[in-house]
């Protein structure tokens, strides 16, 4: 069994010490154990597990609440795949509505790069044919 200092826990799972302090303080994971002399938290391999969960949740966004349930989800099992299920889709199509703004994002910049870029060539067809496509980008935006 493994025994990691907040450190080592830190490094191996990429959240910050102040973040796993945090967990710990809101109940998502621990109690963790204490160095009987020195006080300092020791994580075993149970700790390690649940909280490379919660790293890879809180890295697509996922919060407390969520990961708290989530946490809850897996210790009842296959009884609770199908909440289990759909907490995690529910996040797939956020991320998936994100992308979708991010892609309309990009849209704009390029249209009004390439209508900077005609204006710089001083091709006014195409400056014209750009204008009309990045008020078009535009609108996209509005709608998000």
């Amino acid at each position: 069994m493994a025994v990691l200092t907040i450190h080592e826990m830190s490094r191996r799972s990429g959240l910050s010490e102040p973040t796993l302090r945090y967990y710990e303080e809101v109940g998502l994971v621990g109690p963790i154990n204490r160095d009987e002399n020195s006080g300092h938290r020791r994580y075993r391999d149970e700790d390690l597990h649940v909280i490379e969960a919660l790293a890879c949740l809180r890295a697509v966004g996922v919060g407390i609440e969520d990961m708290r349930t989530y946490l809850a989800n897996r210790t009842r099992g296959h009884v609770a795949a199908a909440e289990q299920r759909d907490l995690l889709l529910r996040h797939a199509e956020r991320i998936e509505a994100e992308i979708v703004a991010q892609h309309a994002r990009l849209a704009y910049l390029r249209e009004k790069a390439a209508l900077w870029d005609a204006r710089d060539r001083g091709d006014t067809a195409a400056e014209s044919e750009a204008t009309r496509r990045s008020i078009e980008a535009a609108g996209r935006l509005g709608a998000l």
